[in-house]
């Protein structure tokens, strides 16, 4: 989910261990940049290495690259969000010597400098006037929908949302934490409705490593027995509060399924290296004690502390990946952007994490004489296939919620009870199904109140306005009063919905840009209109009245721009042809057999859950393969 790029090697200079030695004396963990023959390292880049735990202002994409050696460098791997951070631990452990080059800034949500989850609305520099960052000031994430100097294009009339968290950990600092499993219908689509293509590999395949992310991170939930909402390994989940109560109780009313939710959130201690959630509602935020995922304090920080060999670039962009007259991959190009120059790092293998649309822009950026088409691209499906998960949403006011007591409503921070898909698309006029996320409650507000008092008088007809004691009843009698309902849907891959190099633009260190080409078909949007069909339904329920109108055609019923849910995959389409697919079932590139993709890029489908819990154990399952063979010497 986000860039970072990884250097893996066995041997290790005597000067590197030096500043490795040398950093240590300034912060816990011993992140330090490597140094190769290709590169001498500036003073200025010596300096950073000792002092990157103060850093908190860099901005970047997560890109890396896993390079291993033997003597030299033998493997490299662009990989590192949840994916790369898996790959980065499952390596390291290996024996493999890691190095992290990454876009953005060293971040750690338990250092005080960065650590934004325990603040108040009123210590936000801007004390609720707004904030140019999509999900507010406190939100952990560097980066977002548009980035200064970064800039993608769009190609004819579409618009597609492409949205970058430049730092280590990238958007698993700021995910929803919702962690479900694919189900064995998920990777069948096909076969069931005729759309699309099949997986190579089936659930049963992939069960394994499902198993293994569930008690490597923790996932709490409960038994239910769902065919295609398989069980893992579930920690005790939160009680429902009592706007999911008004829910439940609607939603079974209208035969809808309700679950406990399966979030990445520890609410019993598994480990040593990670706390126990202290209920704060603030998950948004990364958690200090490491109680909820992120793939910093989860993979990268756990396997340094067990005696992983990871070291650390940041605030390096890279460009491409480098081959030999024989069209195997030999290393990467990166930008250092502090300097502004451009370096090399040498390696055997090259394990791509950047996530679904930065992996195609590396790779197509990657020609040369043996690929003219980009590296990996001799089918020309590189960005093609791209896709992302539907959203609709709806809210809803619940007078029997005025004037509520006010008490602390303990639970993480996200949805206790969710609705997975509960019906036969056979039986409707489209063929995906989704999910529905609730929210809503009494959690601590982010800025002000979390909405306009005097907007919610007139939309109820009563006098607006008022200062002091006024304003702090109107404030209480509506504090908690409401909910909220999102739709998260599968859309179906289309080969015309694709990411490009935009031939004519650059970004700021000269890399040609993305240029997107994305619409939805009919399938989406009827979709869509279920989904408000469905709010209206339990919203009418449960006795409550809309905060807006109900979103009709004119609006493609509500159906949010592509992009906008973050979820994108399927630019590296995973197959057996390769004519028809980019990467076989071990994530291995057909064209180059030193190149593994890790991020989302390899999904053939997205199912209607959120994919990271899927890329994890993809990425175990690929990295396993890697360390196999390496071990018979394939390298």
């Amino acid at each position: 989910m986000f860039e970072m790029w990884l250097l893996m090697c066995l041997m290790v200079s005597d000067g590197n261990m030096g500043m490795k030695q040398e950093c240590t004396e300034y912060k816990e963990k011993p992140y330090v940049l490597y140094r190769t023959e290709e590169q001498c390292m500036s003073e200025a880049q010596k300096k950073l290495a000792i002092t990157m735990r103060g850093m908190s202002n860099l901005g970047a994409d997560y890109k890396s690259l896993i390079a291993g050696c033997k003597k030299e460098n033998d493997e490299i791997d662009e990989a590192s969000g949840a994916g790369g951070g898996m790959a980065t631990k499952v390596l390291s452990e290996a024996g493999l010597k890691v190095a992290v080059v990454e876009s953005g800034p060293y971040y750690d949500p338990a250092n005080p400098e960065q650590m934004t989850q325990l603040k108040w609305a009123w210590q936000s520099p801007r004390r609720g006037a707004g904030t140019t960052r999509p999900f507010g000031d406190f939100d952990q994430a560097y980066g977002g929908w548009d980035i200064e100097g970064e800039p993608y294009t769009q190609k004819d009339d579409t618009n597609f949302r492409w949205f970058r968290s430049r730092m280590l950990g990238g958007r698993t600092n700021h995910w929803g934490r919702i962690s479900l499993r694919f189900g064995p219908n998920d990777f069948k689509k096909k076969s069931i409705d005729g759309l699309g293509e099949d997986w190579p590999i089936t659930y049963e395949d992939l069960k394994p490593y499902y198993d293994k992310v569930d008690k490597l991170i923790g996932v709490f939930g409960t038994k239910e027995n769902l065919y295609n909402e398989p069980d893992g390994f579930f920690l005790p989940p939160p009680k429902p509060r009592l706007h999911e109560l008004y829910y439940i109780k609607a939603a079974k009313k209208a035969d809808i399924k309700v679950i406990p939710s399966r979030l990445s959130v520890i609410t019993k201690r598994i480990n040593n290296d990670r706390g126990v959630c202290f209920y704060c509602n603030g998950c948004a935020r990364s958690c200090n004690v490491y109680a909820d995922f992120s793939s910093g304090s989860c993979l990268i920080f756990p396997a340094q502390n067990a005696g992983g060999q990871i070291d650390l670039y940041v605030n390096s962009m890279v460009r491409t990946v480098e081959t030999n007259s024989e069209g195997k991959a030999t290393g990467v190009s990166y930008i250092n952007k502090d300097d502004g120059n451009e370096y090399k790092l040498n390696g055997k293998v090259v394990v791509l994490a950047a996530s679904a649309c930065s992996s195609a822009r590396i790779l197509l950026n990657s020609k040369s004489k043996q690929h003219p088409n980009g590296l990996g691209n001799s089918s020309d499906l590189v960005g093609k296939y791209l896709h992302d998960s539907t959203g609709g949403d709806m809210m809803a006011f619940l007078p029997q919620l005025t004037n509520r007591k006010i008490y602390n409503e303990d639970g993480v921070g996200g949805m206790h009870v969710y609705s997975p898909w509960w019906l036969d698309n056979k039986k409707l006029d489209f063929p995906r199904g989704y999910h529905i996320e609730v929210w809503g409650g009494m959690g601590a507000p982010t800025y002000g109140t979390g909405f306009n008092v005097n907007h919610f008088n007139k939309f109820f007809g009563l006098k607006a306005g008022g200062y002091g004691d006024v304003l702090r009843s109107d404030m209480k009698k509506y504090y908690g009063s409401t909910i909220g309902f999102s739709g998260r849907g599968e859309s179906v891959a289309m080969k015309s919905n694709y990411c490009e190099i935009d031939p004519n633009k650059v970004d700021k260190y000269g890399v040609p840009v993305l240029r997107f080409n994305y619409k939805w078909t009919d399938y989406e949007i009827k979709q869509a209109k279920h989904m408000q069909d469905t709010f209206e339904e339990i919203i009418h329920n449960m006795g409550g009245q809309p905060l807006w109108n109900k979103p009709g055609i004119e609006s493609n019923y509500g159906l949010t721009k592509p992009g906008e849910i973050i979820h994108e995959v399927g630019t590296t389409r995973m197959g057996k042809n390769p004519k028809e697919s980019v990467v076989d079932q071990f994530e291995r590139m057909h064209d180059v057999d030193n190149v593994f993709v890790v991020d989302a890029g390899p999904f053939v489908s997205q199912a209607d859950k959120n994919p990271t819990w899927t890329i994890m154990a993809l990425a175990w399952r690929a990295s396993d393969h890697i360390v196999s063979e390496f071990k018979k010497q394939n390298f």
